[in-house]
């Protein structure tokens, strides 16, 4: 599995949301979610160095969005240097962060960072519609596991 980062016992994290049940655990989830990344979802100020083998490059806030849709719990954002933030989960004990793996061996900080807000970041209307195009891909591909079981 690519590098992701896992704290607590994320494996018995169970979507929170029915229509999100055959999501299955956040490193399931994280198995869905990397063929449904795309150049489309990735920040705009990122694409041009978005790659196949770079799928989480930009993701992060939609995806950690959409895992609280999932789960529950809350958001909370790295401060990085550049000003931006790294989006991340928080369930009860657990801590996630399915798209960490863009910063390659950097090592994030998830200790101490501020909750981030879903209505500021959706003032972006790029970024709603990145949420919604991920989130609308995610019950395509949920569906059709749906389908084939």
């Amino acid at each position: 599995m690519p590098e992701t980062y896992y704290k607590g016992p994320v494996e018995t994290l169970v979507p929170a949301d029915a229509r999100y049940i055959k999501a299955g655990n956040p490193k399931e989830l994280y198995a869905v979610l990397d063929r449904l990344w795309c150049a489309e979802t990735c920040a705009p100020r990122m694409r041009k160095d978005w790659s196949a083998g770079n799928k989480t490059l930009g993701q992060c806030s939609v995806t950690a969005f959409l895992a609280q849709d999932i789960y529950g719990g809350r958001v909370y954002g790295i401060p990085l240097e550049d000003g931006n933030v790294h989006c991340y989960n928080v369930v009860g004990d657990c801590v996630f962060d399915l798209t960490c793996e863009q910063f390659g061996d950097i090592k994030l900080n998830y200790d101490d960072n501020p909750e981030q807000d879903r209505n500021t970041h959706f003032a972006k209307e790029e970024k709603r519609v990145r949420y919604e195009m991920l989130k609308s891909r995610l019950m395509e591909a949920l569906q059709n596991m749906s389908d084939q079981m």
